[in-house]
């Protein structure tokens, strides 16, 4: 990179590059992070005199006095200059304003996309609980449900059964949860893991077998509570589960 913006004197380019304040600044953090044996004191004397005008440093000398293994800095035909990968785009953005911008338009970018694709996968988990909640409501529905219900009626008794699933999985109803977390938003299922809205999708589905089969909630509240601490422990060691988080 040096010899491209200097073909003739490429060290002179490295060495202006560490005469620095912020390049020997940012050296200092990156080899106390990385380096264990990395010289502290030799640094700081390089950190007070660096950016004066009589300030020189060399690559060779910044290795040799402060034991840096970030830069390596080799003599001969095969020799060189080089970089860890961090140090190397520390170094472009310092010769090249446009790849400086580049690289910060590309960090936006792959940042955008991360979160995309995160909430595509938030999106795909609550679709699966969803698709899941309406065979549990229709079960519900034709077991449950007394002829010439009305809405509120109804509301209380799908609310009593989502409590069900709730209090197997999490141990509290929804109220209890917004009771014990009023300055969150949303609901219990909102601040789910993907391991708990896999579980739970699987439990509506055991919860409206078991209304078709007209077992009382109390023993389908035991049974689903069974259910659900067999199949969190499944589901915290399954890889596949993992990759969707």
């Amino acid at each position: 990179m040096a010899r491209y913006k200097n073909p003739l004197e490429p060290k002179d380019v490295v060495k202006n590059w560490m005469r620095n304040y912020s390049t020997i600044e940012f050296l200092g953090v990156w080899e106390r992070i990385n380096n264990p044996h990395f010289k502290g004191v030799e640094f700081d004397s390089f950190k007070k005199d660096a950016g004066a005008n009589s300030f020189t440093l060399s690559p060779q000398l910044w290795i040799a006095r402060t034991g840096a293994v970030g830069i390596i800095s080799r003599s001969g035909n095969s020799g060189g200059t080089f970089a860890h990968k961090d140090i190397a785009f520390e170094f472009a953005t310092w010769i090249s304003p446009e790849f400086k911008l580049c690289l910060i338009k590309e960090f936006q970018r792959l940042k955008i996309k991360e979160n995309e694709k995160l909430a595509l996968g938030w999106d795909a988990k609550r679709m699966l609980t969803k698709i899941n909640y309406r065979i549990h409501t229709d079960a519900i529905q034709k077991s449950l449900m007394p002829k010439e219900i009305s809405k509120a009626q109804a509301n209380i008794i799908f609310a009593n059964e989502a409590d069900v699933l709730n209090k197997a999985l999490f141990g509290m109803t929804a109220k209890e949860w917004r009771d014990k977390n009023p300055k969150l938003a949303g609901n219990i299922h909102d601040y789910s893991d993907v391991t708990q809205l896999v579980c739970l999708a699987n439990l509506e589905s055991f919860n409206a077998e078991f209304i078709r089969q007209g077992i009382s909630q109390t023993e389908r509240l035991l049974k689903l509570n069974e259910i659900a601490i067999i199949q969190m422990r499944s589901l915290l060691d399954n890889g596949s589960v993992k990759k969707l988080k």
